[in-house]
Formats: structure tokens, sequence, C-alpha cells
């Protein structure tokens, strides 16, 4: 399952006290999990963004004591700055990033919400997708007046906060912040082979949202068209949720279309991609590259790399690091400046917390194991092999769709690959998963507990941990059972010269089946759920079971072609 995040860019009313933004982002840093993006602080506008990015709790945690500590050291009665404000905290966006719906993100958006009002008592108005009422979408219509105007605002049961407080002795100094939650925003340049800021400009208004103004007869310089409210027509352009300007960039000495796009699921950068390559070749221009200003989801760089390799009719079913360098490559990412997957996307710039057993090198995995440390044991090990068993079953998959002759097939063994990447996958996670039950059933032991109350918790919590080293192994039989039927598959469809292949896949899917069986059985006997225990048994016995025979159908049906 992949992880919920969400990324938070509160912007405070402070651009150019060094000391005090300081103070404020080091609220950030102490919250375990949290990973600190970005700090971009503007002496005109008086205004610093901060970005930052984690699992939701953690980031509302984080986003609380920004607020906080915000509403402590700045003073709104003293604040004076280019950009529009309204509180010490002006706005703090909550945004999805992966896992995560913006339903979900929403929830989080009222939960933060109600914490300031509660606890700090600044007044809150829930904005963009949080907004109850349509008028407190925009943020510009909640931001209107700003701080100075807020007396008369919020003396207003029109503007009534949806939390927190509407004594003046409050705002006074804090202000008043927005909260809510929006879409991600990607900034995005695609650098064109003209120097022309007129010709960059004409593509621009053909794809963007907004479009151009709408004129008779000639579109340049034509009579303006207006509606019977006397108000000017646009012409919109092809591509919703998308911004889009044309200028000359004298560093790189060419012409750029920069754009934000601001709902990247309805419009995903490959299609913003596509569709400016092919306006640009109906005016004579042509695409050379692009850049990201920023950062970008995972999701959206595999989708994009995806989107290519359909196109050329490849399969989709590789790692997740060959399908990114194929986004790269098809969208001249590196073109200005190289394009560092780990530094340019969220999921990969988070550090991990934990050193994960599955991110050392071979040599140094087999040396861990063989140490004198009880983990990773069996369990890891199982996983490990029933994750290597899909690996060859996906090498398989790939070679079979790319096998001279079979081109009108490639979308079938594409399918195949891309599922025995998901068995990769979730395989792979239970290497780790399996040594962290282990360490939670240590740790479940080593609690102190000297009262009554104290030996029933520690005992509800041995029991947890043991009921989670029962249902990772459990796991493993069932993907590597599963894996099975994948592998069945491509001993009859694949590739005939890679059936000794598929042979050794069904080994390892074999083997990590009956070392999850191991590790269930030794666990088990400390579960004291009697009927849970009972119908974990059977299911694991079933499985045993089931895989035995399916390794000698499919052994097999392999001997059978290596013969024929």
């Amino acid at each position: 399952m992949t992880k919920k995040l969400i990324e938070c860019v509160p912007n405070i009313s402070e651009g150019r006290d060094k000391k005090v933004i300081e103070k404020i982002v080091n609220e950030v840093k102490t919250v375990e999990g949290v990973e600190l993006l970005d700090v971009d602080p503007g002496h005109a506008t008086n205004r610093t963004v901060i970005t930052f990015v984690g699992e939701p709790e953690k980031v509302i945690t984080a986003a609380f004591l920004v607020i906080k500590k915000s509403s402590e050291l700045i003073d709104m009665s003293k604040h004076s700055g280019e950009h529009p404000r309204m509180g010490s905290t002006d706005v703090c966006p909550l945004i999805p990033v992966s896992g995560i719906s913006m339903e979900e993100v929403n929830q989080y958006a009222v939960k933060l919400s109600e914490k300031v009002g509660e606890k700090l008592r600044i007044p809150v108005f829930l904005y963009e997708n949080s907004a109850k009422d349509q008028k407190r979408k925009n943020l510009a219509n909640v931001r209107l007046g700003e701080y100075e105007g807020l007396d008369k605002k919020l003396k207003d049961s029109k503007w009534k906060p949806d939390f927190g407080s509407t004594d003046k002795d409050v705002y006074k100094k804090t202000g008043a912040t927005a909260i809510g939650a929006r879409d991600f925003l990607i900034a995005y340049n695609i650098n064109l082979n003209t120097t022309s800021t007129r010709r960059a400009n004409a593509i621009a208004f053909d794809i963007r949202e907004k479009g151009r103004i709408a004129r008779k007869n000639n579109k340049l310089t034509g009579e303006i068209l207006k509606d019977k409210n006397g108000k000017t027509i646009w012409k919109p352009g092809t591509l919703k949720h998308v911004k889009a300007i044309g200028w000359f960039i004298e560093e790189y000495g060419i012409s750029q279309i920069s754009m934000n796009l601001t709902n990247i699921n309805e419009t995903p950068i490959h299609k913003v991609f596509d569709e400016v390559c092919e306006k640009a070749q109906k005016r004579g221009v042509r695409v050379t590259g692009s850049e990201l200003v920023g950062l970008i989801p995972l999701k959206s760089m595999v989708d994009a790399g995806k989107y290519f390799l359909i196109k050329q009719q490849r399969s989709i079913g590789i790692s997740e690091k060959e399908i990114i360098k194929i986004a790269i490559k098809s969208m001249g990412l590196n073109e200005i400046s190289l394009f560092e997957p780990n530094e340019k996307i969220i999921e990969y710039k988070i550090k991990s917390i934990d050193s994960k057993l599955v991110n050392l090198d071979l040599s140094t995995f087999l040396q861990e194991t063989a140490s004198e440390s009880p983990a990773p044991g069996g369990g890891s090990i199982s996983a490990y092999v029933g994750a290597l068993g899909a690996s060859l079953t996906t090498m398989v998959a790939n070679l079979s769709s790319h096998k001279r002759g079979w081109d009108d097939r490639w979308e079938e063994f594409s399918d195949l690959a891309e599922l025995g990447q998901k068995f990769i996958v979730k395989l792979e996670k239970l290497v780790d998963d399996d040594t962290n039950a282990f360490n939670m059933i240590l740790n479940a032991f080593r609690i102190k507990a000297d009262t009554e109350d104290e030996k029933i918790e520690k005992e509800s919590k041995i029991q947890s941990a043991t009921l989670n080293a029962i249902k990772i192994p459990l796991s493993i039989m069932e993907n590597s059972y599963n894996l099975m039927n994948l592998i069945a598959k491509l001993v009859k469809k694949g590739n005939p010269n890679s059936v000794s292949d598929v042979g050794v896949a069904v080994l390892c899917a074999r083997a990590a089946v009956l070392g999850g069986y191991l590790n269930v059985m030794i666990n088990i006997k400390d579960l004291k759920d009697v009927k849970l225990k009972s119908s974990i048994i059977e299911r694991a016995e079933e499985l045993k079971l089931l895989s035995m025979e399916s390794e000698k159908k499919i052994l097999k049906d392999v001997i059978k072609t290596i013969n024929n």
C-alpha cells in the first residue's frame, strides 16, 4: 500500500527578520517524520513560504506548531508588505501527494482548523476544497480587506469565522488564517527553439484554459468581441487547469512557455507536454525540452513514463526507476539542468527514517543475515525469495513482449509484466515488515509492568505484536501462492526460450510459501485467541497444499516444454 503523504505550504507574514523566520521553521524540524522541503523568504512582500511533507497526522502537528509560533513572534498590527495578507500565518494549504484522497485531506484541514481555533483562538476561515460556503472557496474573497479590514469583516454575520474567536484582543496581534485542502500545483516550463516571445505567447494562448481574447476576423488585430453585458469574450484554450504565458529567458537564450498546472489528476504533465509539442509544430516551432520548478509527486512521473512507453508499444512492467528514466528522456527534463529524481520527486526527497533491508546491496544483506542478530530471519528471507521469483516472472513477461514476431501481443505481456511488478513491490515490502514485526514483539516484552493494569496493557501489546508477526508471513504465503498463477500463464504463453526461468521462479515461490508457513506456525503458538488461531492455521495449511499442487503441475509443464 502506498504511504499516505500530504504537503503543507504555510505562508507566514515575515520575510525580513531571519531570526524570527528561523525560529518558526525550526518548529517543523521538531516533528519526527516530517521533511522540510523549502523555505522561501521575500523581503519586499515581507512573507515567507514554508514547504514540508509527511504523513497526515505528523504534518498537521507541524502546521499547528508553525501557526502557534508565528502568532507568538509576529505582530500583525506592526506588519507591512507588498503581498496581500490577513494574519501572522496568512494561509495554510494542505495538499494530497500520494495514497490519499482530497476528501481525506479535507478532513485533516478541518481537524487542524478546529485545533487552531480551540487552542489558539485565532479566527480561521476554511477555503478552497474545505470551504463550506462557495464565496469562501476563493482565497482572494477570504482575504478581501486584508488585516486592516478584519474589524469590519468579523462584525459581519456572513463572515463569521469557521473556527476561533472574534475577540479583537485575540486577532489584533495574530490576524486571521485561511486553512484548506487544495490540489497540488506544478510549476512547469517548456523550452522552444525560438527567441520570439510573441510566438511563445501564441502557443501559450493556444493551450491555456483562459485562452485568448476573442476577436472579429483577424485574431490579432480584429475588433474585440463582447457579450450582451459588454464583457470581453474569451476563447478558451485546449487544456483545463493550465495557466500559461510565453517569455524569453536571456540566461538560456531561448523562449519558454511558463505554466502552472493546477489539477494534475485531470491534466497530467505528459498531456501538457504533448499538447504544446503539437501546437508548437503547427506554428513552425519545435519543443526542445522542459524543466520543473520545484518538486513533483512520484505518481506524475510514473504516469508520464508509462504514457510514453505505451505510445512506443513497449511493456510498462519494468522497474519504477526505468519508467522514470523514460519520462525524463521523453520530456527533455535534463536539457537545461540535470533532473535528479532524488531531489525533484517528493517521495524520493523524503528521507527514510528507518534503515531498510531492501536498500542494502546484496553482499551487505547476506552479511546482515549471517550476523549474530536474529533479524532478518526466515520470514524476511522467505519474502525476499518470493520477490526473486516475482522478478524472474516479470523478466520473462517483458522478454515475451519484445519477442520477434510477437509484436501484436506486446500489450498482453505488458499487462502480465505490470502484474509481476506489483508482486515484487508487495513481497519486497514484506522483507522489512517481517523484521519490524519481530522487533515489535521484543519491544512489547520489554515493557515494564508493575501494577495489574500495566500487566494487562503489556499482555495486550504482546498479543497485538504476536498477531502482526503471524499475519506478515501469512501474507508472504498468500502473495507467493498467487504469484504461481501468473507463472502458470507464462509457462504456457511466454517465450519458450525462457521457460527454465519461470521454472526457477516457481521454485522460489514455493520456497517462499513454505518459509512463510514455518514462520506462521512458530509464532501462532503464542496467540491466545483460540478461534482466530484455528482459522489462521487452517488457511496456512490450505496454502501449503495448494502451492505444492501448483508447483508440481507447473514444473511438469516446464520440463515438457524443455524436452520438446
